[in-house]
Order: structure tokens, then C-alpha cells, then sequence
């Protein structure tokens, strides 16, 4: 399997900007070489250790903190205009 890095460049404006740059500045290095290395020591296939990694990453917190994930514009719709809700029956 090969993984190469990303590179690109991008207007200073675009929406994407920072995770651009956060996924240009952790591709430079290949993770590939730890990866086949905890698969000897675990016994444990490559290929189920990179799913792990993905599934791992995409359910964490870390996964949650991306600006512009589809579920957060869908907690936005939901939880916030609750929120906004909720506010305008506290008292002032």
C-alpha cells in the first residue's frame, strides 16, 4: 500500500484552510513503517490495523474538533437553535 503525502496550495480564504494545512503537515512523515511493526509484534494484519487507526480516529473526539464535519452542521441545526430556545425563557 502507498500513502503519499498531500501538497497543495490553497487561497488564504478557503473554508478548509486549517485542515488543509494540519493534513499537509502530518502526511509528511510515513506511518506505514510503525504500522508494519506493530503488526509483527501483535500479530495483528496490516490491513486490520489501519482500518482500527481510521475507525479509532473517526469516532474520537479529535475526529469531532473538524470545523466543517457534516455532524456538527447537524448538531448546529438541532442543538443550537434549542439552545437559543432555552435563553429566551432564563431570566435576564
Amino acid at each position: 500500500m502507498k500513502l503519499y503525502p498531500y501538497t497543495d496550495v490553497w487561497e488564504s480564504n478557503d473554508a478548509h484552510a486549517n485542515f488543509k494545512a494540519d493534513v499537509t503537515y502530518y502526511t509528511v512523515a510515513d506511518p506505514l513503517p510503525a504500522v508494519y511493526e506493530l503488526s509483527q509484534r501483535t500479530g495483528i494484519p496490516v490491513t486490520c490495523l489501519i482500518r482500527y487507526i481510521l475507525a479509532k480516529y473517526t469516532t474520537s473526539n479529535d475526529a469531532l474538533l473538524a470545523p466543517d464535519a457534516p455532524h456538527l452542521q447537524l448538531m448546529e441545526e438541532e442543538i443550537c437553535p434549542a439552545e437559543v430556545g432555552e435563553a429566551a425563557r432564563l431570566p435576564a
